[in-house]
């Protein structure tokens, strides 16, 4: 690799004071599949693995002159995008993204929690899904954003899944990577659909409580695959095989009081290293 052939990715999301989510988790996931990352904030969290306690949204002139900097400079292959928690946000991304012309966009439209609460209003989820859904390249929603995104309930099963995939892709999306994580079974299985192709991706579910991040980090990887110039079914595939990797090996650190990261750098940290976090 040459300084001229450097992948670069963005991530334009929150950030993630405790460092298993949002910013800090993209930024990991971009280093550990030998990307150089670059970031907009969007959102400040005061945040732990017990919760978040505080949010300060980052003023949109703000993020508006991130984004200048960034694509006026670096040559940035994928952008991935997570946290936009108001609608002025949502907007004022989308318009630098038309001003740049920018490509290899990966959505991950955060707006359920674990506890299915949602995080933005029925405004600010409109215009996710009429502004930024139609520009992206590849939404990666769980079964509960993916039942946000059309009003309905989220999916009971295969079938369920592939309808609602068909329905997102009918509203505007390019291709959806639709998470099946929630359902109760041994596999954990995501759906990929597109106008021209339709493949599901398994991998063996891990009895873990340190699961937080997972979707950051799989569109994290799954844009610094296409920063590598794979096609998007090898990069969601090379992306699922380091996320379940990185879940199989959480255990191994000791990062807080409640659910904890997964093992971003399972593939580089040493046993010395793991050791100095218990």
């Amino acid at each position: 690799m040459t300084a001229s052939t450097t992948p670069i990715a963005l991530t334009i999301a929150g950030s993630d004071s405790g460092g298993g989510a949002g910013i800090q988790a993209d930024l990991k996931a971009f280093s550990a599949m030998g990307v150089y990352g670059a970031s907009v904030l969007t959102a400040l969290t005061a945040q732990n693995t017990l919760g978040v306690t505080a949010i300060h949204d980052v003023p949109i002139d703000f993020v508006t002159a991130q984004m200048d900097a960034v694509y006026s400079d670096l040559a940035v292959v994928s952008t991935k995008i997570g946290m936009l928690s108001q609608t002025s946000i949502i907007e004022a991304v989308a318009t630098g993204l038309e001003k740049h012309r920018v490509r290899q966009i990966v959505l991950d439209p955060v707006m359920v929690t674990t506890s299915g609460s949602l995080l933005l209003s029925d405004d600010a989820i409109e215009s996710l899904r009429e502004t930024l859904l139609p520009m992206a390249d590849l939404i990666t929603p769980n079964l509960f954003e993916a039942a946000v995104l059309l009003g309905e309930e989220p999916a009971k099963d295969k079938a369920g899944m592939e309808a609602q995939a068909r329905q997102l892709l009918e509203i505007g999306a390019k291709a959806v990577l639709l998470k099946g994580g929630h359902f109760d079974s041994e596999t954990a299985d995501d759906l990929y659909l597109s106008p021209n192709d339709r493949r599901w991706y398994s991998a063996k579910r891990v009895q873990t409580k340190n699961t937080h991040g997972t979707g950051c980090t799989l569109s994290a990887a799954i844009a610094a695959g296409l920063a590598k110039a794979n096609s998007m079914p090898e990069a969601i595939e090379d992306a699922k095989k380091y996320l379940s990797h990185a879940i199989a090996r959480a255990d191994e650190l000791s990062i807080g009081q409640g659910p904890g990261p997964v093992n971003h750098f399972h593939a580089y940290w040493t046993s010395k290293v793991l050791e100095g976090s218990k």
